[in-house]
């Protein structure tokens, strides 16, 4: 999504993946000791002290820091744990889609906002998601949501939608690898009822009269990621209206009336990280075997099956000395993918705002951005020329939004975001992604907000703070998290040239107290 509960019972799941809790509570302990590494070398007395007083952090721990202590190098161990860093980034795309694939499958919860719907169908959020989500990926809340998972392996689905009038909407298709790859909407196909073929690798055949054909898959599975725009609560019977004229039929099912898919759920069943440590890399494997990766990764696949790790291998197979490393290599991998997006250096800086690059959505063999900043920070990412999501932690003067802190958004006149669609600014939470519960219930506001009000001048001004800033400023009013630590990401929908050069310059958010 830059994108995608809890369930009814109330019960919070903290990440999109039980891989990523998991793992990020391990992650932390060891690059905590990790980042001591230089001074180790100059003390090692003081950290050989230190790590006898560990025994709590595991024996993990302890592996992490004795070639450090010792001098001796356990050269299996450590070479499978370097490659597995490698192969970790290489591979988090799968790993992830995997949990989510069988997440929104086959695991109901709470079907108004978290996606649950057997394989080649679509399932639709029936309201706009809120601070009751909390499955990550930055979830947008001026859309309601229409997901598929699809299996093209054997023939192409056919995607139907009815005439969308003047309203946003778009259909993004998104291989395995977590790359978009093409689109049907507003934008790319136009707005009038339509047809398109979506067609696994390497199919060949011929398509129905009046059946469009998009770019063929490059992965045989592949997540369908449809917005449907709702302007404002008056509207969402609307929206929902013409989602459920939302069709996919299998090819062989076309011209039959009311055809659709078997119900299956058959999806592969990541195990569980907290009972198995080398759950991740088994998942790997058997999504690499499923969704087989291009020809021209064969160099560093080859590295990565020294240590067990490739299509249909068995890492229980390797020495222990590897599956250790291994298992010390997932932990401090999903550390580095939360870090190297929280640094915002894959991003021009404007103002404070991180622009995204030109290869967004689209990072290909760039595996560490593919891995951080596409698919760990929101599932996908739209093409720039579709949207653009402006990121933001700092104020102008360069620090971190403080929880208690109350700030200001300005923009003058003939200056707001300028956009062919809409725009719209939303707070999250940055350690698990997720929209912010506040007593307002406002999890956005932008150009659609019903009573937003501008200056004298033309000016708008938005303010941003956990409490009210007042009855009359409520309007214009993003509430933010007075405890934990949040972020920005302004949302611009069909953005202008402007924006996806950066030539158009966001304003500075500004503290105010």
């Amino acid at each position: 999504m830059k994108q995608a509960g809890a369930p009814s019972t109330g019960t919070v799941r903290e990440s999109a993946t039980h891989l990523s809790h998991d793992l990020s509570a391990l992650s932390t302990k060891v690059a905590t000791t990790a980042g001591r590494a230089f001074h180790a070398v100059r003390h090692p007395d003081e950290l050989a002290d230190r790590a006898r007083k560990m025994r709590m952090a595991g024996p993990m721990l302890r592996q992490a820091v004795k070639p450090i202590l010792t001098g001796h190098v356990d050269w299996q161990a450590e070479y499978a744990y370097s490659a597995g860093v490698q192969a970790f980034i290489y591979g988090f795309p799968y790993i992830y889609n995997a949990q989510l694939r069988h997440d929104w499958v086959s695991d109901q919860r709470d079907v108004s906002v978290v996606p649950y719907a057997a394989v080649n169908h679509f399932w639709h959020a029936s309201r706009l998601m809120d601070a009751s989500y909390r499955d990550g990926g930055c979830p947008n809340n001026d859309t309601l949501y229409s997901l598929g998972w699809l299996d093209l392996t054997e023939e192409p689905l056919i995607l139907t939608h009815p005439d969308m009038g003047e309203r946003y909407f778009t259909f993004e298709l998104m291989d395995f690898t977590s790359d978009t790859y093409d689109y049907v909407g507003q934008r790319t196909t136009g707005s009038k009822a339509g047809s398109f073929a979506i067609t696994g690798p390497g199919w060949q055949g011929e398509l129905p009269s009046g059946v469009k054909a998009v770019a063929p898959s490059p992965t045989p599975w592949i997540l369908l990621l449809g917005r449907t725009l709702v302007d404002g609560p008056a509207d969402l019977p609307n929206a929902r209206a013409l989602q459920k004229e939302y069709r996919l039929t299998p090819l062989t099912l076309w011209g039959t009336h009311g055809a659709e898919a078997p119900d299956r759920r058959d999806v592969y069943a990541p195990a569980d990280t907290s009972k198995d440590p080398l759950a991740p890399w088994k998942t790997l494997n058997a999504m690499l075997a499923e969704n087989p990766p291009p020809p021209h990764h064969s160099l560093v696949l080859d590295q990565f099956a020294r240590i067990g790790i490739g299509p249909g291998l068995d890492v229980e197979a390797q020495p222990d000395q590897v599956k250790q490393g291994l298992i010390r290599a997932a932990a401090i991998g999903m550390a580095l993918l939360r870090a190297q997006f929280a640094s915002g250096d894959w991003t021009t800086r404007v103002n404070g705002w991180r622009y995204p690059p030109p290869e967004e959505g689209r990072f290909g063999d760039d595996f560490l951005q593919r891995a951080a900043d596409q698919s760990l920070a929101g599932i996908t990412a739209n093409f720039p020329e579709e949207a653009v999501y402006l990121l933001n932690f700092e104020d102008s003067d360069g620090n971190e939004f403080a929880p208690e802190g109350r700030y200001e958004l300005r923009f003058e006149a003939g200056d707001v975001p300028p956009v062919d669609a809409f725009w719209s600014l939303a707070a999250y939470t940055a350690d698990d992604l997720n929209l912010i519960a506040n007593p307002a219930g406002r999890s956005s506001i932008g150009d659609r907000t019903a009573g937003l009000q501008r200056d004298p001048g033309g000016g708008l001004t938005i303010h941003l703070q956990p409490d009210s800033p007042g009855k009359d400023k409520e309007p214009n009013w993003l509430p933010t998290s007075g405890s934990d630590r949040w972020f920005l990401i302004l949302r611009l929908y069909r953005p202008h040239p402007s924006v996806i050069t950066a030539s158009w310059r966001c304003p500075g958010v500004i503290k105010v107290t």
